[in-house]
């Protein structure tokens, strides 16, 4: 449930040789629809609380909300990928894992629960140093509309990272209205 913003902060950390001025939003990843039942609509407010708790630092009370939104509706792949989130946040990365591979599964691997589990799951496969798995990860989640996926991909194309990297280069010249090199 991040926000357009917190998405721009971590591409510009994560993509240092991007452009600012070139984030775009994650508007092509299709939304998850068609669950309205009762429990789903309690599912989506103990993730909310969830959040709000994880944005306060209280890792351990979002991961207990988190927990009962996985209880309450333990088919919403949703729930998984948060509490994914929760579990990544503490350091948790094997629970994180777990959880990421049943939002994938639980969602067909469509939709944005889809989405976000591929790409928090290609992040922990890069950390523990399985590339393989990461490209595959993010290649699954650009295809479902992850620009953020897309990046990745790109700078894992050495030709692509050095052209991003020259262009890059150029650009703050330009904005700096020093010679270029």
């Amino acid at each position: 449930m991040a926000t357009s913003k917190d998405r721009a902060i971590l591409d510009s950390i994560i993509n240092p040789l991007l452009p600012n001025d070139e984030f775009v939003p994650h508007n092509d990843v299709q939304e998850d629809t068609g669950h309205d039942s009762e429990a789903v609509k309690t599912t989506k407010e103990f993730e909310k609380q969830g959040v709000i708790f994880a944005e306060s630092g209280r890792m351990d009370q979002a991961l207990e909300m988190f927990g009962k939104a996985v209880e309450c509706s333990p088919m919403w792949a949703s729930a998984y990928n948060n509490r994914a989130q929760a579990f990544r946040l503490l350091k948790r990365n094997e629970e994180a894992m777990k959880d990421l591979d049943m939002a994938i599964q639980l969602s067909n691997g469509k939709g944005k629960a889809a989405c976000q589990a591929y790409c928090q799951r290609a992040m922990l496969n890069h950390y523990t140093g399985n590339e393989e798995l990461a490209f595959k990860d993010w290649e699954c989640a650009s295809n479902l509309g992850s620009n953020f996926a897309k990046n990745q991909l790109i700078q894992k194309n050495p030709y692509a990272a050095l052209c991003n990297k020259m262009l890059y280069d150029v650009f703050k010249n330009v904005k700096e209205g020093t010679d270029i090199k």
